[in-house]
C-alpha cells in the first residue's frame, strides 16, 4: 500500500498543481480542446485543488501511517476516484470525440491504479504496509 500511496501522491499532486496554475494547458494536453468559458477555468482550478489535496493526503499516509484505518479510507476514496476518472475520460474519448494518445493513456493509468487500489484493499490490514 505504501508504494500505491506514494505513486498516487506524486501523480495527483502534480496534476492538481498544474491544473491550479494553468487549466488551459492541462485541458489542451488531455483533451486537445480549449477552455472557452471563465466558469470552466474556475471549475478546473477547483478540480486541481481537490487533486492536490488527495495527493497530499496520500503522501502523508505513505510516509507515516500505511497500516491505519485512515490509509484504507484514503485508498478506498482513491478507488472511487480512479473508477470515476476512467468512466469520465473514456466517455470523453469514445462519445465526445476528445480522443488522443494522452487521454487514452490517462484512462489506462487510472484503470491500473483502480485495480491496484482494489488489490490493496482486498489484501487486508495484515498486508497494509506492503
Amino acid at each position: 500500500m505504501k508504494a500505491l500511496l506514494a505513486i498516487t501522491a506524486a501523480l495527483e499532486a502534480a496534476t492538481g498543481a498544474l491544473l491550479l496554475l494553468s487549466p488551459p494547458l492541462m485541458v489542451s494536453i488531455l483533451l486537445g480542446a480549449a477552455l472557452d468559458a471563465p466558469a470552466a477555468h474556475v471549475a478546473a482550478r477547483i478540480g486541481g485543488a481537490a487533486l492536490l489535496s488527495l495527493g497530499v493526503a496520500c503522501w502523508l499516509l505513505a510516509r507515516d501511517d500505511v497500516a491505519s484505518r485512515a490509509a484504507r479510507g484514503v485508498v478506498t476514496a482513491m478507488l472511487v476516484y480512479n473508477i470515476a476518472a476512467v468512466a469520465v475520460l473514456a466517455y470523453a474519448g469514445a462519445v465526445l470525440g476528445f480522443a488522443n494518445f494522452i487521454l487514452w493513456s490517462a484512462v489506462v493509468v487510472h484503470a491500473a491504479l483502480a485495480v491496484w487500489c482494489g488489490a490493496c484493499l482486498r489484501s487486508g490490514p495484515a498486508n497494509a504496509g506492503e
